[in-house]
């Protein structure tokens, strides 16, 4: 029975928190089959908040696999065109988008490498019109993640299929904020404390930050006119949604081409069905000049060299070492939770609601303002018990931002 009260409540949370649906709006959930069962609540509680339509894509991971491992080569080179058409008209008519990520993280581990990054590439460009919205919230959209078989069995292999679910499930709920008599509520409050922690970095205008730890050496510079950001978004109707559930990170863009030094991963990050672990990546002037990684370095450098952008960072997000995600010492090999427990970069296109009249800013333009643009945007996670970060004002002023993995002020 808690179990069910919890699994409604969470549904609940995902369309009144995360995509905020409102009267009238088409809601597309994209989900692999595998969780059906939340998908159909969801679809109940939007609409009882009066969505007037909700449409589902379904996946299934084993298709997928199939498909790379049978498929002719030319396939991965394409995307269909009435799916992204489909995505972009939801957009435009004021719709919203519910992703539900639950990849198995070893599922392409077999797959050349090559017919990935085709692939990847390939959907990026045929989806860039929409991923244009979802980058400058002009459209609402929110990820949250379910329990698979295989997913929870790559986080805990050593106990029974049935017990890693049934822990991956509690995870969730406890990271989600669910378990609480009123979620909603607890959600609002969370969205205040990240709201603050917004403000006094939006005050206090940074120029350069430097993040520090045992590994990490890494000094970046913020381009004027930057706005940091928290865990609630707003669409240009001004209403609240929340990208991420779970969520603990301040985030805005580091200027394209002023970030240099080391950084190493302290996460695994899993990307188009690889993992990546134990990676260094050091940049100049912005760019990445080299890089390591213990497993997976054919498919890091695969997405590096996506496109020119994908060589340089689009994110800076900060997010405390202590916080409900990090504090169940797990490592979710998923990007959604991870990244919600470490601070983390990410490679790739810059928000554009991270500087000021950054929509006004048109494409081919960005470079002028420090503003990254790619076809991809890759979060990976570089945070630790041990970073300090030091800011400096332009007035010459330093303040520590986090001592020891945590916030500072």
């Amino acid at each position: 029975m808690d179990f069910e009260r919890n699994l409604d409540k969470y549904a609940e949370l995902a369309v009144k928190v995360g995509v905020n649906i409102q009267p009238g709006q088409t809601l597309l959930v994209r989900s692999p089959i595998e969780c059906a069962p939340f998908v159909r609540k969801v679809l109940v509680h939007a609409y009882n908040v009066g969505a007037k339509h909700v449409h589902i894509e379904w996946s299934d991971e084993q298709c997928t696999l199939l498909k790379y491992l049978n498929a002719p080569e030319e396939s991965f080179n394409e995307f269909p065109k009435w799916t992204s058409d489909q995505y972009v008209d939801i957009a435009k008519e004021g719709g919203a988008f519910l992703t539900i990520y639950a990849q198995d993280p070893d599922l392409l581990k077999d797959v050349d490498p090559q017919r990935v990054a085709n692939f990847q590439k390939a959907s990026a460009m045929a989806l860039k019109e929409w991923r244009s919205y979802t980058l400058s919230d002009k459209c609402k959209w929110s990820i949250v993640s379910i329990p698979t078989e295989s997913w929870a069995k790559k986080i805990f292999p050593n106990v029974s299929t049935s017990e890693a679910i049934d822990k991956l499930w509690e995870a969730i709920f406890k990271c989600s904020r669910v378990e609480g008599q009123d979620p909603i509520k607890a959600w609002k409050k969370h969205n205040e404390d990240l709201k603050l922690r917004m403000n006094f970095l939006n005050e206090k205008n940074f120029k350069t930050l430097k993040f520090k730890s045992a590994k990490t050496d890494i000094t970046m510079e913020l381009p004027e006119g930057h706005i940091w950001l928290s865990g609630a978004s707003e669409d240009p109707n001004g209403i609240n949604f929340n990208p991420n559930i779970p969520t603990e990170e301040v985030f805005t863009m580091p200027h394209k081409y002023e970030v240099n030094g080391v950084v190493y991963s302290t996460k695994p990050l899993v990307y188009g069905g690889n993992v990546i672990d134990n990676f260094s990546l050091t940049f100049k002037d912005g760019k990445i000049v080299d890089f390591t990684a213990e497993k997976g370095a054919e498919t890091l450098g695969k997405l590096i060299d996506t496109d020119e952008g994908s060589h340089y960072l689009g994110e800076v997000a900060l997010v405390p070492f202590k916080s409900p995600i990090s504090d169940t010492n797990i490592v979710f090999f998923n990007t959604l939770y991870d990244e919600n427990a470490s601070c983390h970069f990410a490679l790739g296109s810059a928000y554009k609601t991270c500087i000021k009249d950054g929509d006004q800013i048109k494409e081919g333009e960005s470079d002028k303002h420090g503003v990254n643009e790619s076809l991809t945007h890759v979060d990976f996670m570089i945070g630790s018990n041990d970073m300090n970060i030091i800011g400096e004002t332009y007035d010459g002023e330093k303040i520590q931002i986090f001592k020891d993995g945590n916030w500072a002020f």
